[in-house]
């Protein structure tokens, strides 16, 4: 569970349950400075002159928001569209793609106003009636390390499990799950898992659970009837690689109950950046030893009109070659949905 540092609560923020239950967990906390808003200026109150202090302060900051405009970015290919709940993750990944899209607004933010987001969802899975509309709730956050104190994801599943043409689904790396293991989610939620090797995790996923811990949190929301999926994200290419991800499939295929009530889902995805995201990854990580050197690497040009590296064609037809083959020997029950 993620203790803030500080707590920047905007304007009408405490007009909300989930304004209040954040705000009652944590007024009493001596360790934890409290900032209530009157503009709703962020930055000028995490400290920081530059990029690399902002960064590692505003990852200890949590802001308490009220989302304003209702209309949903699209999410493909993951969902419909996002559902704009929280953004911003506690984690400091110097891999992570949020680098390129939050890299000046590090700090985590929860928007409060659930039934009103939860409203306007609605009315999109009535727009795309009689198709089933499927939201995610991962897009721009890890949402889990707030869950505990603000019950946004256990409203939302609870909101869910009682549509019958609306699905959510969300990933995370973090294991503070225990608040979701009772929600009534009709299994009409699905939670993922983002897992990687050890040494990937030591390396580059730092404040983050260990590879047991996010085991541990898998099988209870398996175990709770939760619909799962795993993210192998992102893989990277070094020497011994083939057999640490064989290694981190057979450990995750031993630590599964031995009865699924659903199928398991695996999503596999390579490691590629661009150079916005390596521009702000050396300033925020000077140190870093991620592989991202361009002459090693093929460009490429994504759907959202700008390019990115990602490995050679012989590469990722190795990484494909090899996933399809051990997962389809480890596990029984599963379904991969892409490797790219």
């Amino acid at each position: 569970m993620f203790t803030p540092k500080r707590i920047l609560i905007e304007k009408n923020a405490l007009d909300y349950e989930s304004g209040k239950q954040i705000f009652n967990y944590f007024k009493d906390n001596e360790n934890v400075e409290i900032i209530h808003l009157n503009k709703n200026r962020i930055k000028e109150n995490i400290p920081g002159d530059t990029l690399y202090d902002l960064y590692r302060e505003g990852k200890s900051t949590l802001v308490v928001g009220v989302k304003k405009g209702m209309k949903f970015q699209s999410c493909k290919p993951s969902a419909h569209y996002q559902l704009p709940l929280l953004s911003g993750c506690i984690g400091q990944c110097e891999y992570c793609y949020l680098n390129t899209n939050l890299g000046d607004k590090p700090y985590m933010r929860v928007n409060v106003n659930v039934e009103e987001i939860l409203s306007q969802a609605s009315k999109y899975i009535e727009d795309r009636d009689p198709e089933v509309t499927i939201f995610e709730g991962s897009a721009t956050s890890d949402p889990i390390p707030v869950e505990p104190y603000s019950n946004v994801l256990k409203q939302t599943i609870q909101f869910f499990s009682k549509n019958e043409k609306g699905r959510f689904r969300f990933v995370t790396k973090y294991n503070d799950v225990d608040t979701l293991l009772d929600a009534d989610h009709g299994g009409k939620t699905e939670i993922r898992f983002t897992l990687n090797t050890n040494k990937v995790i030591k390396e580059y996923e730092n404040r983050t659970p260990s590879l047991e811990k996010r085991l541990e949190a898998c099988k209870k929301v398996i175990e709770a009837g939760y619909p799962t999926g795993f993210i192998i994200a992102p893989v990277f290419l070094y020497d011994g690689w083939k057999e640490d991800y064989k290694n981190l499939l057979t450990n995750l295929n031993r630590n599964l109950p031995e009865k699924l009530k659903h199928p398991v889902t695996f999503e596999v995805i390579s490691h590629r950046y661009t150079t916005r995201a390596k521009n702000v990854i050396m300033e925020v990580f000077p140190d870093t030893q991620l592989p991202m050197k361009d002459e090693e690497r093929t460009y490429k040009y994504g759907q959202f009109g700008y390019g990115k590296f990602v490995y050679t064609k012989e590469e990722l037809g190795e990484i494909a070659d090899f996933f399809n083959t051990q997962i389809e020997n480890i596990f029984d029950n599963k379904v991969i949905k892409y490797i790219i």
